[in-house]
């Protein structure tokens, strides 16, 4: 590798303006969404299979100038907005955007654990080791299988097939498993008839994942305590359904609920009676806590108490998911997983009869490429380490207690509000909020048009929901970028106008 200091993306001076945005306060109002005309434009733009030019090749000037003048002001503000509240989508931090074209400029494929060739599969074992700390969740020593991922989905399959392999490995003979024997023949000899994923608003995912390591769809079994709480899991109904000697079962905890963000668990009470039940029939703990289990990393303060309450005892799990695109703020795509049972997760994704992708024999790292889906894999851990290197526990906190204090202050609004409802319970204490916030305008005519007529503005984007049958809307704060004296005037200003028929205007709320 040549000397970093020949490189531009090195020199620190060049690269200040964009760090220096992390300490600067967002002054720049850019829309969450692009101008309808602005997509018109850029679909117009794009190559015609019909056109005598098609793949005829074009300059690299006139490629930039066509990316930049016809593609970008099409893109949403996801990362440049601090007020786009879709899908749990995090923005990325500057570091971590300049360690991400470090990642481009170096193209490591991290596959193979090399240790004397690369520092790259070393990096990313540190860097999940920091991620337990940063979520408290114990000695690194209890999660010897950990790697990363593409994100939630990826790393909610790993978690099944990994309680798939010890599930059914229990019943089979010593060295039989489903990895070897396969689905239908590992059941067989099992004598089981059936999986069943036992959970309490599970995200759909988990549905997906289920489909993909040979469950069904249909196995995901939804158990929730009542039509009040149905976060929460019923775990007396989980007992009961444990209790079947032909089924094999994977409970999953949901950290948070996607519409809520609250939590399948009360607390370390609730969680240990899990972990007696699982143990007791036989079953698999998967966590998914691609977003909620952040809430772990919040100061140890009293307004954050009832929160840390209900994530006490996740670490009692046999395998928890984490998205890092989230709460994490670095790009797309990054996902984490941890287990206890490396063993299990190495014999699922082993790659068999390969020599040429043999690593060390003396090598403490497992091989990206033997515990995970992929073969081929970005250093996608590099941004992740660089924001946790700079940031530390103390700066997270603050990140997180931002988009805490701003949902919180917008629950409030919502709740003293004569056109809103806050949702799931006008009257539950907002310290159960974490960074999702659960609302529906109290007309009915305007609740049908509600997400749309927000997003109109271009200024604030909220996704839609159903919650008890009736839409709703779904505001989750999850960028770094939260000002909140700043965005609550301007959330609040643009549902007043909302509610009241008016036409938002962002100058009517600078300061």
């Amino acid at each position: 590798m040549s000397d970093p200091s020949s490189h531009d993306i090195f020199n620190y001076s060049l690269q200040r303006p964009l760090l220096d945005q992390r300490r600067a306060r967002q002054l720049e109002n850019i829309p969450t969404l692009p101008e309808r005309d602005a997509i018109n434009h850029a679909v117009a733009s794009l190559p015609d299979p019909q056109d005598a030019t098609y793949l005829a090749g074009d300059s690299d000037e006139a490629t930039m100038a066509h990316i930049a003048n016809d593609i970008f002001p099409a893109l949403s503000g996801q990362k440049r907005s601090s007020r786009y509240y879709g899908f749990v989508t995090g923005s990325v931090l500057p570091l971590a955007e300049w360690a991400d074209n470090v990642v481009t400029m170096t193209d490591q494929n991290v596959q193979v654990h090399l240790p004397e060739q690369s520092i790259s599969t070393t990096v990313e074992d540190r860097t999940l080791i920091m991620i337990l700390s940063l979520l408290r969740l114990g000695d690194e020593k209890a999660w010897k299988g950990r790697t990363f991922t593409t994100g939630a989905t990826s790393s909610n399959i790993l978690g099944l097939a990994c309680g798939r392999e010890e599930v059914v490995g229990k019943r089979l003979g010593d060295g039989e498993s489903v990895g070897e024997l396969g689905m239908l023949g590992a059941c067989l000899k099992a004598g089981i008839t059936h999986f069943q994923v036992l959970t309490s608003s599970g995200h759909s995912s988990l549905s997906k994942a289920a489909s993909v390591v040979g469950f069904g769809r249909s196995s995901v079994k939804e158990i929730p305590l009542s039509k009040e709480e149905p976060w929460r899991m019923d775990i007396e109904a989980l007992e009961s359904h444990l209790k079947l000697s032909t089924a094999a079962s994977i409970i999953a905890i949901s950290a948070g609920e996607v519409n809520t963000g609250r939590f399948s668990t009360a607390g370390i009470e609730e969680m240990k009676k899990v972990r007696e039940l699982a143990d007791k029939y036989g079953a698999w703990v998967h966590v998914d806590g691609a977003f909620g289990i952040f809430a772990r990393a919040l100061d140890q303060k009293d307004e954050y108490k009832l929160l840390q309450k209900r994530l006490e005892g996740l670490e009692l799990a046999d395998s928890i998911t984490v998205d890092g695109h989230k709460l994490l703020n670095v790009p797309y795509d990054c996902g984490m997983f941890f287990t206890r049972s490396h063993g299990t997760l190495q014999s699922i994704f082993t790659n068999p009869n390969a020599a040429y992708l043999a690593t060390g024999s003396l090598a403490t790292i497992p091989s990206p490429l033997n515990i995970g889906i992929e073969n081929s894999r970005r250093f996608r851990a590099l941004p992740a380490y660089a924001v946790l290197k700079s940031e530390g526990r103390p700066g997270f906190a603050g990140l997180l207690a931002n988009m805490t204090e701003l949902s919180r202050r917008v629950a409030a609004f919502l709740r003293a509000s004569v056109h809103y409802e806050l949702l799931p319970d006008d009257n539950s204490s907002l310290d159960e909020i974490f960074m999702i916030v659960l609302f529906r305008a109290k007309d009915s005519a305007l609740n049908d048009v509600l997400v749309e007529k927000i997003n109109e503005t271009r200024q604030m984007y909220v996704s839609g929901t159903k919650w008890n049958g009736q839409k709703a809307v779904r505001m989750a704060v999850s960028t770094w970028k939260v000002d909140v004296e700043r965005d609550y005037q301007v959330v609040t200003s643009i549902l007043t106008h909302v509610a009241e028929g008016k036409k938002f205007n962002l100058e009517s709320c600078q300061d």
